[in-house]
């Protein structure tokens, strides 16, 4: 009997959410005699099963280029994770969402976010980034990047040592998070154990899949596993911070990262920032300042395996660059700038499978846009393949072209694999950095077979490989 009441409850319960879901729907279609053309899907869930399984098939674009064929237009409504949504598309739709940052629109994140960050909900996660914004600039201006590169080349050396060097296969996808997760926790927490390291990296790679998810805290669930492993990385954090501030007590001249910043900076009242807050913003941080890279690095692997000549251009520039250094010596500033071949390469990479594949933003007002109405609270979305993939934009999208990106390079708004505006991700050189350094390390030893000829793509946040890119190596014999 209880069974049987309580399922009757849970039926209930959904009838009346997607009822008050369709009502609300209904309504704001006919508030507005203009909205774009489009279809919002079933009640409550919308289209977020087809947005979000096109991904995992490895076809992003399609929901995309499916419906601008269907409603000839560039611009469409939908509902995305319980939110009526207007896609917006191409550069034109680009240049007009990052020229109105914080005017007509702002930053927006699924409920998934607020509640896996749950310090955010003090304030919101909107809030919270511009906290985090304000920060950063001190952590990756020229100065302080051209000091971190010492360290990251110098961690991708023990990475290497450890990870590759010495076996016939690996998985580049777990590798490569491992090596952008060392940096981030480097410069993050000065953490470099790789052990200690290790302890909580596992449970990113879970968080990550169910940030962007239906809200849904069902056991099972993405969301309901990001959930608690975001409380697993939170209680390893809290850990280190409790640590770290027993450090300063003793020790004046503690570790000039984020975390040290934190612990001694004070708000506008002289309150020094609580514990659950500093864990959530790091936790942010690790997870910005690592899922974006490694899965830029494994696409890189994946294209050099099959572009040989591409492969071999970016040998004979990394090669030039290792005769210069001294045995020991460690890469600096200049050898990243002469690195030109090699970014241009990883930049093609990032627009044929762009680790981030969009964003959404929040209507602050009613306002028209391309003659259409867009009403307040709506959400908008801008699609990196809408351009990254538009012949209109790059002639022959799907050819591998670094040349795209010499000289003054592709339009402006064309290119957006780190978004742009207000809102570009402050950790675009950091990125860059991290990447080339990987490059550098991995084809002065190695070249590399795929073993999987066609291994699927998925896309759950971000680009990786099905089975984690299984390859062949095929070690230098000139490498000192």
């Amino acid at each position: 009997m209880d069974l049987f009441f309580l399922s009757g409850l849970v039926l209930f319960t959904l009838f009346l959410a997607v009822s008050l879901a369709y009502l609300f729907r209904n309504k704001s279609k006919s508030s507005y005699s203009n909205l774009p053309p489009g279809n919002m899907g079933l009640p409550f869930i919308g289209e977020s099963l087809e947005f979000l399984n096109t991904g995992r098939k490895g076809h992003p674009e399609k929901f995309i280029y499916d419906r601008i064929a269907k409603y000839s237009s560039p611009i469409f409504k939908t509902s995305i994770l319980a939110e009526p949504t207007v896609v917006v598309c191409g550069a034109a739709s680009n240049k007009f969402l990052f020229s109105n940052e914080n005017k007509l629109v702002q930053a927006w994140w699924p409920d998934s976010v607020n509640k896996i960050f749950p310090s955010s909900t003090q304030t919101s996660s909107k809030e919270e980034s511009k906290k985090m914004r304000k920060m950063l600039p001190n952590f990756l201006k020229p100065e302080a990047l051209m000091r971190y590169i010492e360290m990251m080349d110098s961690i991708a050396q023990r990475h290497f040592a450890a990870g590759w060097e010495g076996k016939e296969q690996v998985e580049v996808f777990p590798l490569a998070k491992r090596y952008t997760f060392w940096v981030a926790c480097k410069v993050f927490l000065s953490l470099e154990d790789p052990e200690h390291v290790a302890k909580f990296a596992d449970p990113f790679n879970v968080l990550a899949s169910g940030i962007i998810s239906l809200p849904v805290d069902f056991p099972g669930t993405p969301f309901s596993r990001a959930i608690k492993a975001s409380n697993t990385i939170r209680k390893e954090l809290i850990a280190i911070i409790k640590q770290r501030k027993i450090d300063l007590a003793e020790n004046e001249t503690s570790p000039k990262d984020i975390l040290s910043h934190m612990l001694q900076a004070t708000d506008e009242s002289g309150e020094h920032m609580n514990e659950l807050d500093m864990a959530d913003k790091i936790l942010g941080l690790l997870i910005g300042g690592h899922d974006t890279a490694s899965a830029a690095i494994t696409f890189i692997i994946k294209y050099l395996s099959e572009l040989p000549h591409i492969y071999n251009q970016v040998l004979e520039e990394q090669m030039e660059i290792a005769k210069s250094k001294k045995p020991g010596e460690l890469l600096n500033w200049e050898d990243i700038q002469k690195m030109k071949y090699s970014w241009n390469v990883a930049c093609e990479v990032m627009r044929l499978a762009p680790p981030l594949q969009g964003a959404f933003r929040e209507a602050l007002n009613d306002f028209v846009f391309n003659g259409f109405s867009i009403p307040k609270g709506w959400k908008l979305y801008w699609s990196a393949n809408s351009t990254h993939r538009n012949p209109e934009c790059f002639p022959e999208p799907e050819k591998f072209d670094p040349t795209r990106f010499e000289g003054n390079g592709p339009a402006p708004y064309t290119f957006v694999p780190f978004g742009g505006g207000p809102r570009m991700c402050p950790g675009k050189e950091y990125a860059r950095l991290e990447i080339l350094v990987f490059m550098h390390n991995v084809v002065k030893r190695f070249n590399w077979e795929k073993l999987i000829s066609n291994e699927k793509i998925i896309v759950d946040p971000m680009p990786m490989p099905a089975k984690g890119l299984p390859v062949r190596l095929i070690p230098h014999k000139h490498v000192d």
